[in-house]
Formats: structure tokens, C-alpha cells, sequence
């Protein structure tokens, strides 16, 4: 019988072990997660969820009767210490093996740390699981000045969060812009603007030389500037790594992730990775990538379940990400480099614009604030291949909406 074993439990994992029943395949369906919850949505870790309401419930990804209907095997609070690929077999903790026919790798990333002094001090925070958004929770409540080390979207949505609830914020950035590796040039000084008026007193092109502590506890953050900045609470949002150790102890390829085809399939073609832990060659971008979103995972893990399927083909969605800081909605479709040439849509000042970024006249990516007409129009556009000119852009007349309507409109 055939046998489908799928480490990691978050959106890709359990989207590939729902599309694989949702489409019929009649073998067994094993889900490993590390975490003792069942899966749950990770977007509003770093939002809701740090609301001053009463503590919200984490979102499942799917009821607990789910699993059970569709006689999905979804193991809790374990952790795969290893996989033999020449006898398929992937090895519990426990020491218990459970036999592949398939496997999935949606082993997800880590945080990255910061080898600093005091980094190990109590108020010191990162922000990946459910239990970490527990225990920044409990720490905002009581918390005065509060100091958030990177600018990507986690700290500045940890950012706004923390200001709604009227707790002084100070963001310290190594880079010039904020969200440097994810937005245009004039989308990260939109961005740095608005968290300023928002009261954030961001300090861009500061990195983190040492926490300094007070009775067992951080009470500030140096900077590489040698500034100090005070903080009962510090939250370290640098980025993520691939967990790909496993697959790096088995064997397989491994460079920024877990190295997968365009089908995203490994040089063993009975082990697939898929999500944050996967690099993967992308046309628009010309080369090998490692996306960090939820939409890539799912569709990742539709993909693959197709491939388990027997329907070969190759994985060509057009990325799309999102971001909300406060009232602002950031929308972004495509993907975007530095150098890019870039065309804004609508009135930056009124704080509902878009950003069309071109590359050698060709439209690549659409970033929106509030303006969540372009973001879907974009997104059928770049599916499409149907997209407008710079100089379409630039006309004040221009509207993304209509002009997707026109080309992709059936006729």
C-alpha cells in the first residue's frame, strides 16, 4: 500500500495530506508535527493575537474531526531525528520507523539568533510558534519600553501591535530602509515613515551590539552606534533559516534550503520539499529561490499532492505575500530585486498607492498599501502574462483593475 509521510505540520503539511484525500488517494496519510497543539495558523501570531483583548484561541488549520474523517494518521509532539532514504523509512524520536513510499519535507525555518551578549537574558524574545506568541503576550502587558531588533514585516508588525496597546517602541534596523530584501526603495521609506507617525521610533542603519542587564533581566539594548535604548521586553526579528538538517544528514542537496526541482521534487524522486524549507528555480526570478509565505506553502503543498497523484508538471505560481502593520495592508505580488525600475500608481500621501516594479520593460511584481483592487489585479496579470507598460503606469488615468479586466476577460 502506498504510503505518504509528511514532516511538518503547519500549511504546507497539512495542505498536502488534505489535497491528497480531497483528490482520492485511497493509501495511508501520516502528518508529523513537532508542537503538541494541533496545527494552527501562523499569520496571526505576530497580530491578533498580541491584541489587548481577552487571549484569543489559536486558528486551527483544520478541526480536530478532520483528521479523523479523512483517516489522516496526524502525529503531535513528535520530532524525526532521522530518515534512511535506501530503506524509506523515516526514524521517530521515540525510535519508532515509519515506512514512505513518498515523503514530504515541510520541515518550515527557524529563527535566526544573534551571537551578542545578553542575548540569553530574561525579556529577551523571538516569535515563531504558539508559544512563543504566548510568552510575548504575557511580556507586552506589563511591559513600558519594549525595543524590536529588524525591520521585516514580524517587527513591524510586532511594532504596531505594541504601539496600538500605548507601549513606547523603539525598532533598530542594520539596513537603510525597512523590509530591505522584500520591498521596493519607495515602499520601505513609505513604510519607515508611517511607523514614525505611528509613534515607533525607528533607528535604521542600527544594528544590535549588546543587551545589558539589571537583575536577571534585559533592561536595554546597545547599539552598534553605542547608543543606548531602554527596554523591559526585547524582540529579536532577524530573519529565518531553512531547517533543512535532515535532509542535509541524508544526502540530499542542500544551499539556502532543501535543493528541489521545478517540480519540486529532490534529486530522490521519492522525497519532495516543499514551503520555507525548499529552494526551488522560479522563471520570473531567473533563478533558485526560498520563499517565506503561507501562500507558497499551500499552493507547494497542492502541487505536491498532484505529483504524488501521478499529474507531473511544473510549479509555476506567482508568489504573493502580505503584510498588516497597524491600519496599513501591505499587498505584494510577484517578486522584486534591487535595481528594478519602478512606476507608482495613485497618491502615495493619501496612503492607498501601488508600486509596479518593471525589469527590462516587463512588469514583475505589484506592492499595494490599501489598495487591495491592484493587488488582485496584479495577481491575474503576472498569471497571465498580460501585463501593462511603464508608460501605461505612469498614465494618472491608469487603473490595474480595468486593465485586467480587459485582458483577461474572456472574449
Amino acid at each position: 500500500m502506498d504510503q505518504v509521510v509528511i514532516v511538518g505540520a503547519g500549511h504546507g503539511g497539512v495542505q498536502v495530506a488534505d489535497s491528497l484525500r480531497h483528490k482520492g488517494f485511497p493509501g495511508a496519510v501520516t502528518v508529523i508535527g513537532e508542537e503538541s497543539a494541533l496545527p494552527y495558523q501562523r499569520p496571526p501570531l505576530s497580530k491578533d493575537f498580541l491584541a489587548e483583548t481577552p487571549e484569543p484561541q489559536p486558528l486551527p488549520l483544520r478541526a480536530q474531526r478532520f483528521f479523523v474523517e479523512n483517516r489522516i494518521n496526524l502525529r503531535t509532539d513528535a520530532t524525526v531525528t532521522a530518515l534512511d532514504r535506501a530503506r524509506q523509512v523515516v526514524v521517530l524520536d521515540g525510535g519508532e520507523e515509519l515506512p514512505y513510499t513518498a515523503l514530504v519535507l515541510a520541515t518550515g525555518a527557524t529563527t535566526r539568533t544573534l551571537a551578542v551578549p545578553g542575548i540569553d537574558l530574561a525579556g529577551v524574545h523571538e516569535l515563531r510558534t504558539l508559544s512563543d506568541a504566548g510568552k510575548l503576550r504575557a511580556a507586552l502587558g506589563t511591559a513600558r519600553s519594549v525595543v524590536v531588533v529588524g525591520a521585516g514585516f514580524i517587527g513591524l508588525e510586532f511594532a504596531a501591535a505594541a504601539r496600538k496597546r500605548g507601549v513606547d517602541v523603539t525598532v533598530i534596523e542594520a539596513a537603510e530602509r525597512p523590509m530591505g530584501r522584500a520591498v521596493s526603495p519607495e515602499m520601505g521609506d513609505f513604510f519607515a515613515g508611517a511607523h514614525r507617525r505611528m509613534g515607533t521610533d525607528l533607528r535604521l542603519g542600527e544594528g544590535l551590539g549588546a543587551l545589558v542587564e539589571h537583575r536577571g533581566s534585559v533592561a536595554a539594548a546597545v547599539g552598534t552606534s553605542g547608543r543606548e535604548y531602554p527596554a523591559d521586553l526585547v524582540l529579536v526579528g532577524v530573519g529565518i533559516q531553512p531547517r533543512d538538517e535532515l535532509a542535509r544528514a541524508a544526502g540530499l542537496e542542500v544551499d539556502n534550503g532543501i535543493v528541489v526541482d521545478e517540480h519540486l521534487r529532490t534529486a530522490d524522486h521519492a522525497v519532495y520539499a516543499i514551503g520555507d524549507c525548499a529552494a526551488f528555480p522560479n522563471a520570473s526570478a531567473g533563478a533558485r529561490v526560498r520563499l517565506e509565505s503561507v501562500q507558497n506553502a499551500t499552493e507547494g503543498g497542492r502541487h505536491v499532492a498532484d505529483m504524488i497523484l501521478g499529474t507531473e508538471s511544473a510549479y509555476t505560481e506567482v508568489p504573493w505575500f502580505w503584510s498588516h502593520q497597524g491600519p496599513l495592508r501591505l499587498q505584494i505580488a510577484g517578486l522584486t530585486r534591487l535595481g528594478d525600475d519602478t512606476v507608482i500608481s495613485g497618491d502615495v500621501h493619501s496612503g492607498r498607492f501601488s508600486v509596479c516594479c518593471f525589469r527590462d520593460g516587463r512588469l514583475v511584481a505589484v506592492e499595494s498599501v490599501n489598495r487591495p483592487a491592484d493587488y488582485l489585479a496584479a495577481r491575474r496579470l503576472l498569471a497571465a502574462g498580460a501585463c501593462p507598460t511603464p508608460e501605461q503606469v505612469a498614465d494618472p488615468a491608469f487603473s490595474l483593475k480595468d486593465h485586467a479586466k480587459r485582458l483577461t476577460s474572456p472574449r
